[in-house]
């Protein structure tokens, strides 16, 4: 395909590069997936996935066993990725909403060390002129109108010539961000639906298994895309220099993964390269989330990370120094601004330790709806086979009522029930710990910003819901 010209939205002006040599800095490929659970990945342990290049990257350097988004939803979580922000503080705390007009964001932090940024692919961050990226249009391809329900595509050929003609002497950050396995999902591609192993939150019904192979199939499209931009870094001769990250913005569209604070739609795989410095084969349980990306590529880059932000480097723990991370990380659900008055509008916050997790759901009077039970698409049809199984199944009727009737507070042991299936917190041997847990998430909430006893629906936050989103104080 023919390249389109790039377009530059915004610029850091008059600010000198760093006296450090530019071309003695990494260069830095940040490398996302959309709506990819960790346990769908051949090296996370799925047994179905085909995944031979995020599986490659992890035997070249060094995986990460408990990497976490900061909401498992496409804007805030990108935001937060982008800002070193959870939500409340960058403002896009729902889907569809946006970061708050002047925020410091990734590219100009990293303008500010000489690099040239460029991102290729998916964006879902609101205004461009808040994120100063050199854009890739060329990498977009466009679905044709009227023929249905589409979804853009990564078109890797316009990164791979990106790189072929960049400058070598400015070093590069490239935000490489594909649409899959975002639904809708293409044919099954040789995948036996009845050789598959279900999740033990999901009920297993012959769509539930056709669904998985369609998603399997876009799963193994993005590890694909992810090979041809290992590729063309290999080819135009900066793999030495370059780190490489994989991971996902939030987990899969399936109940209780998108949309919701269990693991399946917040634990994110998150994989290094960096030869001569990221060592490899390795696996640390480090817990990081996904705000600290932003100041571990400052500090990769030889910058200071930035200051007064919610992220923290793990520059230590990829170099292998550590296996030392967040004592608890935080994850948070807004919903969606414009999906009606009555869909995926539930708010919930949650905190997470190596062991344990606390869930609390702020509107338990709402019944809980997102896109797979409220929306059409081939994809999302398997939903239907688990109301008509709950008809007659009772233990498919308790699965069905707990996903649309969520009890205020849920608190799990992540060691002995990894898939959260047994909800602790009413057990009294368990009191003293969801004490603990729950003062320490309200804590957070009100550093954030937040009002632990009214979190608003999407369509009720005014500014004083979350005032750290307003102005321009934070992280510049």
């Amino acid at each position: 395909m023919s390249a389109a010209p790039l377009l530059i939205a915004g610029s850091v002006v008059g600010i000198a590069a760093p006296a450090q040599a530019q071309n003695q800095r990494p260069d830095i490929v940040l490398f996302i997936a959309d709506d990819l659970s960790r346990e769908d990945v051949g090296i996370y342990g799925s047994p179905d996935a085909r995944t031979p290049n995020i599986d490659q990257l992890a035997r070249e350097g060094t995986r990460f066993s408990n990497a976490f988004a900061a909401s498992p939803t496409c804007s805030p979580s990108r935001s937060s990725i982008l800002t070193g922000d959870y939500p409340a503080r960058h403002g896009a705390h729902a889907n569809h909403s946006a970061v708050r007009d002047g925020i410091m964001t990734m590219p100009a932090y990293l303008q500010k060390l000489g690099y040239r940024v460029v991102i290729a692919g998916k964006t879902d961050f609101g205004e461009r002129a808040n994120f100063p990226f050199e854009y890739l249009p060329a990498s977009v391809i466009r679905p044709p109108a009227g023929k249905g329900v589409l979804w853009s595509q990564l078109d890797t050929g316009a990164v791979d010539k990106l790189l072929a003609t960049r400058d070598k002497r400015k070093p590069i950050a490239l935000i490489v961000a594909t649409f899959a396995p975002h639904v809708p999902w293409p044919d099954n591609q040789g995948f036996d639906a009845g050789r598959l192993t279900v999740p033990p939150y999901m009920l297993d019904t012959p769509e539930t298994r056709q669904a998985r192979t369609m998603y399997l199939t876009k799963v193994a499209q993005a590890d694909s895309e992810l090979g041809a931009v290992r590729a063309s870094i290999a080819k135009y001769g900066s793999a030495k220099n370059t780190l490489l990250l994989f991971t996902a913005d939030q987990g899969a569209q399936f109940p209780f993964a998108k949309w919701n604070l269990y693991d399946a739609g917040i634990a994110t795989p998150l994989v290094a390269v960096w030869p001569g410095h990221v060592p490899a084969n390795r696996a640390t349980p480090a817990m990081v989330s996904l705000v600290d990306l932003l100041p571990t590529m400052q500090d990769a880059a030889g910058g200071t990370p930035a200051k007064g932000i919610d992220g923290e480097s793990f520059l230590p723990a990829l170099l292998g120094k550590t296996d030392q991370g967040h004592a608890e990380i935080y994850a948070a659900h807004s919903g969606v601004l414009d999906t009606g008055p009555k869909a995926n509008i539930a708010p919930m916050r949650a905190i997470r330790t190596s062991q344990y997790k606390l869930i609390v759901n702020f509107r338990t009077d709402i019944r809980y709806e997102n896109a797979i039970s409220t929306g059409g698409g081939r994809e999302k049809s398997f939903w239907q086979s688990w109301v008509q199984l709950a008809q007659t199944d009772p233990r498919a009727k308790a699965v069905v009522e707990h996903f649309h009737h969520r009890v205020p507070v849920e608190l799990y042991d992540i060691r002995k029930d990894p898939y959260e299936l047994h909800n602790l917190a009413e057990d009294p041997a368990y009191k003293a710990t969801l004490a603990g847990l729950r003062g320490k998430l309200e804590k957070w909430m009100v550093a954030q910003g937040e009002d632990p006893a009214h979190v608003p629906l999407p369509s009720e936050a005014t500014p004083g819901h979350y005032p750290y989103a307003q102005g321009t104080g934070k992280g510049e």
